[in-house]
């Protein structure tokens, strides 16, 4: 393929992500911050967020709980905020014994209490393991937001809150759900981190 022939390929790339990022400012901001209202009283009253996903969704779920247990851009105490994508001897253990539709579920179990958040993503809003997480957490007494594609399927039907981001293919979606999950870290931070200003520049202090 020709140098210029490919260059064009990846401005359509960016073209297509630049309007469904604009579609997604244009229609999400309401449901984000309802989003994180249910994160911010559940870490105020001392409870925890527990995230899951599946391939980039769980690259995601890690991101957003390294920027909440570490920071995104204020410098503050940790908060209790854990992916459960991360631990492999619990993930392979439990697909082992029970299957890989409850390896967050199982999860959910061992760790959640009731007044914590599960958040869920998922771009097709039906994979039977992130559907099974959210039964589980709404069974035990905890909070569900689902982070979905355009449809929310049987996940948004077990949520308390969905955030159905557009997107024509899963990759469009997955930019949305990064650039929602950063507005959530920020919005988190800016309610939770005691009025600690964010670093002068506006980046975060690592950056």
């Amino acid at each position: 393929m020709a140098t210029d022939d490919r260059a064009d390929r990846c401005r359509r790339h960016f073209e297509e992500a630049l309007a469904t990022l604009g579609e997604a400012a244009a229609t999400l901001p309401a449901s984000v911050a309802r989003g994180v209202d249910r994160c911010e009283a559940a870490l105020r009253s001392g409870r925890g967020l527990f995230i899951c996903g599946n391939g980039g969704s769980a690259a995601e779920s890690q991101h957003f709980a390294a920027e909440l247990t570490g920071r995104f851009r204020r410098e503050r105490r940790g908060w209790p905020v854990v992916a459960l994508t991360t631990d492999t001897s619990a993930l392979t253990a439990i697909a082992n014994d029970y299957g890989f539709a409850q390896v967050f579920a199982r999860q959910v179990e061992a760790l959640g209490r009731p007044g914590d958040v599960l958040l869920v993503l998922s771009t097709s809003a039906a994979s039977p393991n992130v559907v099974e997480a959210a039964a589980r957490a709404r069974a035990i007494g905890m909070t569900v937001v689902a982070i979905t594609g355009p449809s929310s399927g049987p996940l948004g039907a077990l949520a308390d809150e969905v955030i159905a981001a557009p997107g024509a293919s899963a990759a469009r979606v997955q930019e949305v759900h990064l650039a929602l999950l950063h507005a959530m870290c920020d919005e988190i931070e800016a309610a939770l981190a005691d009025g600690e200003p964010a670093a002068a520049d506006g980046r975060k202090p690592d950056a």
